[in-house]
């Protein structure tokens, strides 16, 4: 006997010697918290808020152990949403508008929603929404909650933001877009009603010319199967939250009040000229069977949490825009490891419908002269809810 297996089995006497038994790893309950985009100073501490007061409660609640994740990428986490890669998330809106889509539940929500407005500086001619069209605006990254509510009204007037505003200037906190109006470097700026609202606390000469439609704020939604009871979480976060005074939260959301941004997301388009649009998860698995190849457009962590069993993975890195008219030079595609016979029928999937990184990686690879491209554009998400399964793990080499 080597000396790893006497080891081995000194450990195994003394635990029997002392009475003990071993216990199983239990599950960790991994919790992704996106605080929003609204002031970057105040996202840490809105941060912390939420970290302790959801490590408390999801304990009390029968979690035995949490692994919470800070984030600051709304698109990263819708995609993981759909991946169901995190068993809690809390975030905007439209991160939860698109989690409860896939087999989360809403728990607690903040009492005060989120409205998109329109700010001017204040000796601006510009009264309204109308006549902000033609010029320069500064907007929030595009899976912000004010970037889904403003795209929601302009998609309503039969356009489309590129068209109403010839010159956008993004980015990924709103406090920066005050900047923007000061120098002169936007005539309107979109933001949260709450942020324009301190910046004219604040003294800052702006007004607002325009409003949306309310939604949720920042919510709390759980999966259907993290293994913890809704309604013990949502009693045990509740006593939580109530403890600070600076915050107001409901336990009364519902999935329906997430209905409407939900549906402002943009949508894949529903053809792709010179690819395959395959929607049916029973087609997908008859052209694997017939020797097709499953390309996973998303993550290592998305693949990871579960992909089509047999998926080769590779990754479509998306920076550019979520519409038809995207530039894939902002992109990242390695069509390389496709492999050198262009005439294999290839698979695209992604996250579903609102997963832009299929259709891309679909047409990048039409581009380098595949022949027989595929997109599923329903994804893991329809693979999923048909009953078929998932493998779980690592990357297989392309």
């Amino acid at each position: 006997m080597g000396f790893t297996s006497w080891q081995a089995a000194w450990q195994r006497a003394l635990v029997l010697g002392l009475g003990l038994v071993a216990l199983p790893v239990l599950a960790q309950t991994r919790v992704n918290i996106n605080p929003g985009d609204r002031i970057e100073t105040d996202r840490v501490g809105v941060f912390n808020v939420w970290k302790g007061a959801l490590e408390t409660s999801l304990r009390k609640a029968g979690a035995s152990a949490v692994q919470t994740r800070y984030s600051s990428d709304a698109t990263a986490d819708m995609n993981a949403g759909r991946a169901n890669v995190y068993d809690l998330m809390v975030g905007p809106a439209p991160v939860i508008g698109s989690a409860v889509r896939y087999g989360y539940v809403p728990v607690v929500g903040s009492t005060q929603g989120a409205r998109a407005v329109l700010v001017v500086p204040e000796g601006s001619a510009i009264a309204d929404w109308a006549r902000s069209k033609g010029q320069r605006l500064g907007l929030p990254g595009q899976d912000s909650v004010v970037t889904y509510l403003l795209r929601g009204e302009v998609q309503a007037g039969n356009t489309t933001l590129a068209r109403q505003y010839p010159s956008i200037y993004q980015t990924r906190y709103q406090d920066a877009l005050l900047t923007c109006l000061e120098l002169r470097r936007c005539d309107v700026v979109a933001v949260e009603q709450a942020v324009a609202q301190q910046w004219v606390a604040s003294g800052k000469k702006v007004r607002i010319v325009w409003q949306s439609r309310e939604v949720p704020g920042l919510s709390v939604a759980l999966h259907k199967d993290a293994g913890v009871p809704v309604e013990a979480l949502r009693g045990a976060l509740m006593a939580e939250l109530a403890k600070l005074d600076a915050f107001g939260y409901t336990g009364t959301l519902t999935s329906k009040d997430f209905e409407y941004v939900s549906t402002l997301g943009y949508f894949t388009p529903r053809t792709l000229e010179g690819a395959t649009l395959v929607e049916d998860p029973a087609v997908v698995e008859s052209l694997l069977a017939g020797g097709a190849r499953y390309i996973d457009a998303r993550n290592e962590e998305e693949f990871s949490a579960g992909h089509v069993p047999g998926a080769t993975l590779v990754p479509y890195v998306e920076k550019s825009a979520k519409d038809p008219g995207y530039d894939p030079k902002l992109d990242q595609f390695d069509v390389q490891r496709l492999g050198q016979n262009k005439a294999q029928p290839l698979v695209f999937g992604c996250n579903g419908p609102e997963c832009w990184k299929s259709f891309k990686a679909s047409r990048a690879a039409l581009q380098a002269g595949y022949t027989k491209g595929y997109w599923f554009r329903t994804g893991v998400p329809a693979w999923r809810g048909s009953g078929r399964p998932l493998d779980r793990g690592g990357a297989k080499a392309g």
